[in-house]
This record gives structure tokens, sequence and C-alpha cells, in this order.
């Protein structure tokens, strides 16, 4: 059971913060595509790929004081904050979990916006249909949305910068 919380913990150690609950939820998905082996189960959900299993893992961590979850009130929503503690990395020091370098991978995904790995991880969810059908299947999933064909290949090309970060 640790193991999976360790491993979350050297994502949010290699990512230093991470604003928004969905941003979270897409980045690790996108990770666990690009064979990151984390082990959350995913579904299809409104905002494409979700896991309980990563929400209540995240809330765990947040209970033992490891990760430190800071809820900011926005114009009319609020926004979550998280963020590794020093007892968080005092636990990460005992740990023997070791994961492949996603360093470079996570760099690249926080600079974009929550939406676009929205977008990137729903193309992901879908990626053992060809690439017209995944296309087709985002108008029609993600029809409020409005992605346009600029958006879906700036997707396109963010996978393929993706799959050969190390």
């Amino acid at each position: 059971m640790l193991a999976n919380h360790a491993k979350l913990m050297k994502f949010f150690l290699a990512s230093d913060e991470i604003t928004g609950r969905k941003k979270l939820q897409k980045m690790i998905y996108i990770l666990k595509k690009c064979e990151i082996p984390f082990e959350e189960k995913y579904e299809f959900h409104f905002y494409g790929p979700y896991s309980e299993e990563l929400t209540l893992r995240v809330e765990e961590l947040c209970n033992l004081g490891f990760i430190s979850e800071v809820k900011e009130k926005k114009s009319n929503y609020f926004q979550y904050r998280y963020k590794m503690t020093s007892q968080g990395e005092d636990f990460l020091n005992h740990s023997q979990v070791d994961l492949p370098v996603m360093d470079e991978k996570i760099a690249l995904m926080k600079e974009k916006s929550s939406r676009f790995l929205e977008l990137v991880s729903t193309m992901l969810y879908f990626d053992h249909l060809s690439k017209q059908e995944v296309e087709e299947k985002i108008q029609a999933v993600k029809k409020k949305q409005n992605y346009n064909e600029q958006d879906l290949q700036e997707a396109w090309d963010f996978i393929s910068d993706l799959k050969v970060k190390h």
C-alpha cells in the first residue's frame, strides 16, 4: 500500500507544486500512459480520465501531513494547491520505491493549462483507436470544450514530445 503512496510522493517532489485537482489527475494519467508505473485505476469521467483511487491517496497523504493542500478562493470557484511537506520528504527518504525519471515530462505538463491536459489525457484514453477515430471521439465527448484542429495538432505534437523525453 505505501509503495503507491511513495510513488505519488516522488511525483510531488519532482513537481514542486501542483495547482488544481484536475491538473493533478491529468498529469498522473499522462505519466501512466508514458509508462511511469502509477497503479491508480482510471475511468472516463466528465473531464476525461479520472481516478477515485488517486483522489483518496492524495487525501490520505494530506491527512498524514506528507502533502499540504491549500484551498484558494478564485472568482467563482475554489482552486487547490499541492506541495510536499518536510514530513513528506522524511517519509520519502525511507522509501525504497524507484521510478523512471519523469522531471522533464512534469515540467512540460506544468506549463500547460488544465484544459489542454484534459484534451491530451482524453486522446491518450482513446489511444487504441486510429488518429482519425480519436479526433472524432474528442469532438463527440468534448463538444462543449470546442477543441479545434489547431488544438488537436498541438496535443498530438505534445504527446510525441512527451514520449521521447526521458
